[in-house]
């Protein structure tokens, strides 16, 4: 998942130190690292359009060095880099591999950003066959003359085997200002028939008030989708596993005490004080007053002392659920050279969704690193019994 943010909730703890500098341009190494990870999990890109479509996102920040540092202070990565990928495991299918883009990167302002970032929308919609109603429903809404930030539009890319890539788009319920998030994001709600699930939803995912319980994004689907959803994120400060476990009952069944688990796993804790826990409350058709999917975001950077760390707790949870760890391997070293001890944010978040419709599934998401790497947290995180698998 890209960054919490305002952008304080992305700012490194510490100082990040810089251990490399490549040579390449940010669209060189987005891309070979796109075309990396695919082959690691199985996911070829046998016409190039997924990353013909990555260098449209980037545009003109394509051809930028790392020398030229990033073209503006974006969150969704932590040392700015306008991109993240991330590979999800369903536990009944084989892994998929995502891109998030800031379009607007370089604009001026955040409207400017929001104009750069629906039409590169338009190009990808023109070469995959897809409508970007979605998106219009609620442009007016978004995108407004004097938008605000910490961002405007950003483009995801799920990719899979032997079928074009699903679209999704997030936009900024901070808008027209932070403190009108919540009545932005009721409306959106409405706007795509979910206005009964509000109340539920402020409840439990958000009774805490604004400076607890930030609305952070909005998201839709867009593009080839089975079932189409809407998304609410919310990034819980000063949480906890428990806390979790209470908002996971928005869903029906018995799924609080799996996602406390988690949490507690691949955190290494139960409180969550430094960088906040993100909820994702996913909404479809068939449920119009509650959400049919809910995921929790554990921001792991912050809760490890290195990626090697972050790694084994992934690892455990993926043996959990009977997933092999090979693939997981073989995408991290198709991000980075260095050693996964030798930084900490290489995996930033690691997720798990439980749905009512669908098997659970796990996400690792990778940051490029272009710029710099965060160096290990000292003094060393406790460790947990997962930490040395």
């Amino acid at each position: 998942m890209a960054s919490t943010g305002p952008s304080e909730l992305n700012s490194p703890s510490r100082a990040a130190a810089v251990l490399h500098r490549p040579t390449v341009t940010l669209g060189e190494h987005l891309g070979r690292q796109l075309s990396g990870v695919c082959d690691a999990v199985g996911v070829g890109l046998p016409d190039g359009g997924s990353t013909r479509s990555l260098l449209d996102l980037l545009g003109p920040s394509a051809g930028r060095p790392p020398t030229a540092g990033p073209p503006s202070p974006s969150f969704v990565s932590d040392d700015h880099c306008p991109a993240e990928f991330s590979v999800s495991f369903p536990t009944a299918d084989a892994p998929t591999v995502r891109v998030v883009v800031e379009p607007g990167c370089a604009a001026r302002s955040f409207a400017e950003s929001g104009r750069v970032g629906r039409r590169a929308l338009e190009v990808l919609a023109e070469r995959w066959g897809f409508p970007t109603g979605p998106v219009d429903r609620v442009a007016d809404l978004f995108f407004p003359a004097t938008a605000q930030g910490p961002f405007a539009l950003w483009c995801a890319m799920d990719l899979r085997r032997n079928r074009p890539p699903g679209v999704k788009v997030y936009v900024n319920p901070a808008c027209h200002g932070r403190g009108l998030s919540p009545e932005v994001t009721e409306e959106a709600l409405a706007r795509f028939g979910f206005g009964r699930a509000w109340p539920a939803l402020l409840e439990h995912a958000a009774s805490r008030g604004p400076d607890h319980d930030e609305f952070l994004f909005f998201a839709m689907d867009v593009g080839d989708w089975q079932t189409r959803r809407v998304k609410v994120y919310v990034a819980h400060r000063d949480f906890s596993a428990s806390g979790v476990q209470a908002v996971s009952r928005l869903l029906p069944g018995g799924r609080a005490r799996r996602l406390g688990e988690f949490c507690r796993t691949v955190g290494g804790t139960e409180s969550f004080g430094r960088r906040p826990l993100v909820s994702c409350l996913s909404f479809t058709e068939g449920d119009r007053e509650r959400p049919s999917g809910y995921t929790v975001h554990v921001p792991v950077r912050d809760y490890a002392r290195d990626d090697q760390v972050t790694r084994n707790r992934a690892a455990t949870i993926l043996r959990r659920y009977g997933m092999d760890t090979d693939a997981l391997d073989r995408a991290l070293a198709a991000m980075t050279r260095r050693d996964a001890s030798e930084g900490v944010g290489l995996i930033s978040y690691v997720s798990l969704v439980q749905s009512t419709r669908l098997p659970p599934r796990l996400t690792v998401y990778l940051a490029p690193e272009f710029y710099e790497v965060r160096p290990p947290r000292e003094p060393a995180a406790p460790r947990t019994d997962g930490d040395g698998q």
